[in-house]
């Protein structure tokens, strides 16, 4: 993840007051501390403010509000806080700006009120301080571990001295959301469309989807050719992210994640969208590395399909880049990114338009060159592939005028059908492409090139089909941002 820059401009006395490191996780056992004598025990009520766009600190401790802001996140996940805010409640004036700003919402009504006990024991831990907790709110109860200090590499040792394994951040009030939350909604900021799922939780742990869709920005157009993310399309997929946000405001949402995969990986001044979305909506999209956003989709995919114990590849080909996962049921054996999107390949060929045959054999050429990672592999016992050129190829292939998840989910792509699709594409305009039942209008301009890639990926591991899978990123990320701690 990419450090943030401040949220919040420190209170007048700051001078005196040093931003601390912090990991944190929910539903570990207390194991940890076997053997170690806290330091201090205590046992408060707690009164949270809760936002769906900001994860700031916001509580309410002995009649005063405390508020805490997020500074930066570094190469480990840690995450750097700092107080903005403690005074009596209710705050008034500044101190209420303050609170308001902290939570980016207008009014306190637009933040969630959670009555929080807690039984907090504190121990000193390779000289950082360290807490182990247990919190109940409302009917749901947890556990919390969080170490802390001003120096991130302690931080790091003392959670491997008490044995745990360095997890995912996850800060107070995110957890919270997730222990008592019911819907939740993610935004997938991609190379070529922006994602956007919304889902209630429901008890026995699974998901129900409430909202669906996606939409085209390209964002990395140009972005080949000159290395830097274009002025137009930045303002194009901010307006598609603050338009999703406040559809998931309006419906009631507890929390949104959103996420950025190769575009933003790539691009040196990804900072353009990232400071855009912040200052618009108030969401920090999270930039995410190749390889955990080919673990995170591999597991959406299994789950989703019902694979079991089979050698199974899974594949998801974007816009700027294409993720490979290998394993064996829930273990994952090996996963990377490749720089091989079609946006890129698109630009590169010339691929939005009528091209002719020894184009289209460079292409795969160059395809099959940067995929030399595939070759010489043994045939899994099933291949799946997601994203936007896999599911408009099984649109395409069911004639669906009308997209229908339940019919392009499961779908068995051959590579007969493939390259029967790309004869189709090649020989016709974008704009021509756009009559074809079952295509996505936006995606004329560059389904020629997915579809190269996905027969690229055919013929490296002499796969005779594909089985297509409209979970991703986003669903792996759903699933474990938000599962109910300790379950």
């Amino acid at each position: 993840m990419s450090s943030q820059p401040a949220a919040a401009d420190a209170p007048a006395n700051s001078a005196t007051i040093v931003p601390r490191w912090e990991w944190r996780t929910f539903g570990a056992g207390g194991d940890a501390f076997a053997g170690r004598e806290p330091a201090s025990v205590h046992e408060s009520d707690e009164l949270y403010r809760l936002s769906p766009v900001s994860d700031a600190s916001v509580k309410v401790r002995d009649g005063l509000m405390d508020v805490k802001e997020l500074q930066q996140v570094d190469e480990h996940g840690l995450e750097q806080w700092l107080p903005v805010l403690k005074a009596p409640v209710p705050p008034v004036g500044d101190d209420l700006t303050t609170v308001l700003g902290a939570l980016k919402v207008p009014a306190l009504e637009g933040a969630r009120t959670v009555e929080v006990h807690k039984l907090r024991r504190r121990y000193d831990v390779d000289g950082c301080a360290a807490e182990l907790t247990d919190l109940r709110a409302g009917s749901e109860a947890t556990r919390t571990i969080a170490v802390e200090s001003e120096d991130p590499e302690r931080v790091v040792g003392a959670v491997a001295s008490l044995g745990l394994p360095l997890r995912p951040n996850t800060c107070m009030a995110r957890g919270l959301k997730a222990l008592v939350g019911r819907r939740f909604a993610v935004i997938d900021v991609g190379t070529n469309s922006v994602k956007f799922y919304v889902a209630d939780r429901v008890d026995d742990g699974g998901w129900t989807t409430v909202v669906e869709r996606s939409e085209v920005t390209r964002l990395g157009e140009g972005l080949d050719a000159t290395g830097r993310l274009g002025a137009e399309p930045v303002g194009r997929t901010v307006d598609a992210v603050a338009g999703m946000v406040e559809e998931a405001l309006r419906i009631g949402t507890d929390d949104i994640a959103a996420a950025g995969t190769a575009g933003l990986r790539a691009a040196p001044n990804r900072d353009d969208l990232l400071d855009a979305v912040r200052e618009r909506t108030g969401i920090r999209v999270e930039v995410v590395p190749g390889d955990e956003e080919a673990r995170l989709a591999y597991v959406a995919t299994k789950d989703a399909l019902g694979l079991r114990d089979e050698a199974l590849a899974v594949f998801d080909t974007g816009g700027g880049s294409s993720q490979f996962t290998f394993g064996h049921g829930q273990r994952v054996d090996e996963q990377f990114s490749v720089h091989v999107g079609a946006v890129r390949l698109t630009e590169q060929f010339g691929l939005d338009g009528p091209v002719d045959g020894a184009r289209l054999a460079e292409a795969l050429d160059a395809i099959s060159a940067e995929l030399a990672q595939l070759h010489g592999r043994a045939r899994p016992d099933a291949l799946v592939g997601m994203g936007g050129a896999l599911t408009n190829l099984a649109a395409v292939k069911h004639e669906l005028a009308e997209y229908d998840p339940e019919v392009v989910r499961g779908t068995v792509l051959e590579r007969a059908e493939v390259e029967r699709q790309m004869e189709l594409y090649r020989t016709r305009t974008a704009d021509e492409r756009r009559g074809i039942v079952g295509l996505q209008p936006k995606r004329a301009e560059v389904i020629l090139a997915g579809a190269c890639i996905v027969l690229t990926v055919l013929r490296a591991l002499d796969a005779p089909a594909v089985t297509v899978s409209d979970r991703g990123l986003r669903h792996g990320l759903m699933a474990e941002r938000f599962r109910r701690p300790g379950r």
